[in-house]
């Protein structure tokens, strides 16, 4: 079976004989004909000249990206104390001010920075919905609808129509970092084999400011609101491949990944 790869180009199908062709209109004026039936399938690809091979968010710190089909990731989560306003975001708050606020905020796990400086920060999900923006200029945090077409990139067969479910069972081991250096042993399935690196930054939990599950799970946050209060996020662990959506408080502290505009 044939697969085509659509670079940057636009395509219309036609009728001849009977059989359905598919015109694929490339920049340089060429075009290309080929029978629908020949194609099992078909995604794009994003030229690697789009995708910087780092980014740089305002305090300075360099993070790597990765490809995957065709979007542009961060390839580390999110270590960044101001939102690019310049406004600082809220820190070192105690158990009862992070359960409680309604305002962005982040923290280092357990209040330790060797923490960030291994696994980033983790953010509640006002921090991601203020409007002076949190990722870097030219950078988005991610929804929940671009979180599945990276899932369903890394496996065909995920189901990413599915809501508070495992979409795929092995999307979450092509994503996570191998090996035991910071996964939990035995990191199953881990290959990381889309480039993405997902690291298990643990939780601050949205109830009671509590920290948990860090070289457990990778949980990550999206932009897309399940509720007024709750918000769909996504986990990786490491004693399976899966990778699962879910919903929780607002008040959670995820980490983050941006995605390029």
């Amino acid at each position: 079976m044939k697969k085509i790869i659509l670079l940057s180009f636009l395509f219309l199908a036609n009728n001849l004989f009977g059989q359905t062709f598919m015109n694929l209109y490339y920049k340089n004026g060429n075009v290309m004909i080929v029978p629908i039936a020949n194609v099992d399938s078909m995604y794009y690809v994003v030229n690697s000249s789009t995708c910087p091979s780092t980014l740089v968010d305002i305090d300075g710190n360099v993070y790597n990206t990765v490809v995957v089909g065709s979007q542009c990731w961060m390839k580390e989560n999110l270590k960044t104390t101001h939102f690019n306003n310049g406004a600082t975001i809220a820190s070192g708050l105690t158990n009862v001010q992070w359960s409680s606020t309604t305002s962005g905020a982040c923290t280092d796990y357990n209040n330790d920075t060797a923490n960030t400086s291994k696994y980033g920060k983790l953010y509640n999900w006002y921090a991601l919905n203020d409007p002076a923006g949190l990722c870097p200029v030219g950078w988005h945090e991610p929804k929940l609808t671009e979180w599945n077409v990276l899932i369903k990139t890394i496996d065909a067969n995920a189901d990413t129509n599915c809501v508070n479910c495992t979409p795929s069972l092995t999307a979450g081991g092509d994503m996570k970092e191998a090996g035991i250096l910071h996964w939990l042993n035995p990191n199953t399935g881990a290959t990381n084999s889309s480039g993405f690196t997902a690291l298990p930054g643990g939780v601050r939990n949205g109830s009671n400011g509590y920290y948990s599950q860090i070289d457990n799970y990778a949980y990550f946050w999206s932009v897309s609101p399940y509720s007024t209060t709750t918000t769909y996020y996504f986990s990786i662990r490491a004693n399976d491949a899966f990778i699962t959506n879910n919903n929780v408080v607002n008040n959670s502290g995820f980490s983050v990944r941006c995605i390029k505009d």
